[in-house]
Parts: structure tokens; C-alpha cells; sequence
């Protein structure tokens, strides 16, 4: 996939106000400071289109991103540890639980996950919570160059091995790095495939 043109569309805080569901829809989330704003700014190519921070906790609303006229980006707040009250805490919870469970035109939630770490209970309990939504998702190593490629891919293989204890099919994933732009075209080549297989379903009906 080539973009053509990535432009920001709004920040919102209720599904009710986000963009109207007319377009196949990615929403990108992840612990904070997981490297979610980097990861969205490598693949789509512009370097600002996303606010990066060494402070967890940046992203705090619902922002839409329209993809060369015909999908949306979204960037939604990270859960887990972040420096804002508990009270801020809860209110993302549940702004993200009613748009993850509501918005019709989601097509795929990339799960993004620290390829430096090993699995985090907090990143299988999200993913669980996807899987008994009937959410569609993805997971997406990120920071792959931050530790020697044996170091990560071991990572890697230890979260696959853990979702097989309770998942009877693993969800696909994806190895990344911002810094190095490994992953882009298998990424934006799985939106194209996601893509194409709404058109074609579409067309059918």
C-alpha cells in the first residue's frame, strides 16, 4: 500500500461524535509508552502526524487519522500505567471499552506490544477481553531494535506460546521498529488485504 495522503480529522472523547462509520476503521492501542505514536508515524509516513512524548499517558482521546481518503487511523489512549489520576484512568477505561464494543466500522484492533519485555499480564488480559468481545485483533511487536534480534524474537515466541495456552488460534502478529521501519509493508499490506476483503463483501450484499 502506498499513502498518498494522511491527514488528522479530529480528537474525540464520545463514539457518538467520532466521524461517521462510512469507512473501514484500524484502531491502534497499547500499554503506554509502548511506542504507539512512532509506530503511526513510520507507517504512514509523516513524521508529526501523531504527538510523540517520553511521558506515559499522552494520547487521552479518541484521534481520527483518514488514510489517503479511505480508511480511518485511530490512536487510542494506552492503558496500564500512566502518570494521571486514578479518576483519568477509569474514564479512558471506559471511553475505550464503549468505542472498541460500538463502533460498527471497526475492522481490526492492532494490540501493540513491547517486543523488549516478556508477555505482561496486562497485555494478555486486554487481549482476552478482545477475544470474548468478538473483536477482531492483530498484535504488533514493537521496538524490535531496541535488543538484539535473538533477544526480541524470544520474546516474541514466549507471548506466542502464551496465548496458545488459551487461544485456539493464535491471532496474527506482526514484528516492528519504528526506528528501522521493519514491519511497515507487512502492516499496511494486511489493512490493504482487510481492505479489499470489506469491499468484496460489500459488493456481495
Amino acid at each position: 500500500m502506498i499513502i498518498r495522503e494522511a491527514k488528522f480529522l479530529m480528537s474525540n472523547s464520545r463514539v457518538e461524535q467520532c466521524p461517521a462509520p462510512t469507512l473501514p476503521e484500524y484502531a491502534f492501542i497499547g500499554r503506554s509508552n509502548v511506542g504507539k505514536s512512532s509506530l503511526i508515524n513510520m507507517l504512514t509516513g509523516h513524521k508529526g502526524l501523531a504527538k510523540t512524548s517520553s511521558l506515559p499517558g499522552k494520547t487521552q482521546l479518541i484521534n481520527h487519522f483518514l488514510i489517503n481518503n479511505e480508511w480511518y487511523l485511530v490512536d487510542l489512549p494506552g492503558y496500564g500505567y500512566a502518570k494521571v489520576s486514578k479518576e483519568a484512568r477509569v474514564k479512558w477505561g471506559r471511553m475505550i471499552n464503549y468505542y472498541l464494543h460500538k463502533r460498527e466500522n471497526l475492522a481490526c484492533v492492532f494490540v501493540l506490544l513491547d517486543s523488549r519485555h516478556p508477555p505482561q499480564a496486562v497485555d494478555l488480559d486486554f487481549m482476552e477481553t478482545l477475544g470474548s468481545g468478538g473483536i477482531p485483533f492483530v498484535m504488533v511487536f514493537t521496538k524490535a531494535d531496541k535488543l538484539s534480534g535473538s533477544r526480541a524474537q524470544q520474546n516474541v515466541v514466549d507471548y506466542l506460546r502464551k496465548m496458545e495456552e488459551t487461544w485456539d488460534e493464535v491471532p496474527r502478529h506482526f514484528i516492528t521498529s519504528a526506528e528501522e521501519k521493519l514491519g511497515r509493508e507487512e502492516v499496511l499490506g494486511f489493512i490493504e488485504e482487510v481492505n479489499r476483503q470489506l469491499a468484496e463483501e460489500a459488493s456481495n450484499t
